[in-house]
């Protein structure tokens, strides 16, 4: 097993630079996921990491080595990709003993390693099926048994749940956490989920444009965003920013501070508690409701025109285009600068 240094990544595509200067620290066992959205780095990083994209600049080290110039094959990485891309023709067994044959690794410590991984992954009645005969799950786990018996120092996983249907990414998801809990493997993963981030993560790297907003645990990013997108990307529903001239007359009060003309206040949907318009900190006009069972989700719109969603445990009372008043603790309040995006 090892950790990851990246000091002052760079890559660059011609005269266009799509990576700036990335520093990171990754440490020896941890489950760490690049998130954000489409476009913003995460997969490029990932495929420096792996030694499939050239590093225009900067250091990336796996464990003590710089691996600048390492070729992929010799980095002590092993990678799940998107697309399952398994040898049709072949039986899982021997598509998850295709490296090792042409690594001419030791006949019956192929065996081994291939059934300890089956095991593992509870693919074993599986081994003498071909990949059409399996389902979405049970390919992806073949994908990943098929990096197990590489036994790398680092796991790197690019979006792959993205191909499986919803009930599905939840399984996979628990048993790729089991699998990192079990395996005590340094794995790197990449989704634009938040979902999967905050429950896989033992560390989330916010990326936006080619460079790091934010690096930290889920809980961290949750509660202590380090500016507006950040705050935004993380938690779902989004988070709701409102201005002073959104906000109720006796908002101060309840806050405990007036809001500056360069300022806006971040409430989170499930921080937001229906109250009486006096007491509110926010009021809105009811505009649709989203019955979700378990909870709901409320979309209203302030007298300013600005839009914002409230979480509740069950659907307001009031008819559509009535107004209703929500409160918060003031301690759940975030403070942003309009300008600059910075958390204040």
């Amino acid at each position: 097993m090892a950790g990851l240094t990246l000091r002052d990544v760079v890559k660059s595509y011609g005269a266009t630079q799509v990576m700036h200067g990335v520093d990171l620290d990754i440490e020896d066992g941890e489950f760490v996921v690049f998130v954000g959205p489409s476009g913003c780095g995460k997969s490029t990083l990932l495929r420096m990491i792996a030694g499939l994209e050239e590093i225009s600049g900067g250091s990336v080290k796996i464990g003590a080595e710089e691996v600048n110039d390492v070729p992929a094959s010799k980095r002590g990485v092993a990678m799940v990709f998107q697309t399952y891309a398994l040898y049709p023709h072949m039986t899982v067994y021997k598509n998850m003993a295709f490296g090792l044959k042409q690594a001419k690794t030791d006949p019956a410590e192929i065996d081994k390693r291939v059934r300890a991984a089956a095991e593992i992954l509870q693919i074993t009645d599986y081994l003498d099926r071909a990949p059409r005969n399996l389902s979405g799950g049970q390919r992806q786990r073949v994908a990943i048994g098929r990096a197990i018996v590489r036994d790398p120092e680092v796991f790197l996983f690019d979006e792959p749940l993205s191909n499986l249907d919803a009930a599905l990414r939840v399984q996979t998801r628990l048993e790729i956490k089991r699998l990192h809990e079990r395996l005590e493997t340094t794995m790197i993963y990449v989704t634009h989920d938040q979902v999967e981030a905050m429950t896989l993560a033992d560390k989330i790297v916010v990326l936006r444009d080619g460079r790091v907003e934010q690096v930290g645990s889920p809980i961290e990013l949750y509660e202590r965003p380090a500016n507006a997108f950040v705050a935004q990307f993380i938690g779902s529903p989004k988070m709701n920013f409102f201005n002073d001239a959104d906000l109720s007359s006796g908002a101060s009060g309840i806050l405990g501070r007036t809001l500056t003309a360069d300022e806006q206040v971040g409430l989170r949907p499930e921080h937001l508690v229906p109250c009486a318009a006096a007491d509110a900190v926010v009021e809105g006009k009811l505009e649709l409701v989203e019955n979700l069972g378990e909870y709901a989700l409320v979309h209203l719109v302030t007298a300013q025109g600005s839009e914002f969603i409230a979480k509740t445990e069950k659907p307001p009372a009031g008819e559509k285009g009535s107004m209703i008043g929500f409160t918060i603790k003031p301690e759940l309040a975030h403070y942003f600068d309009k300008n600059t995006g910075l958390s204040k």
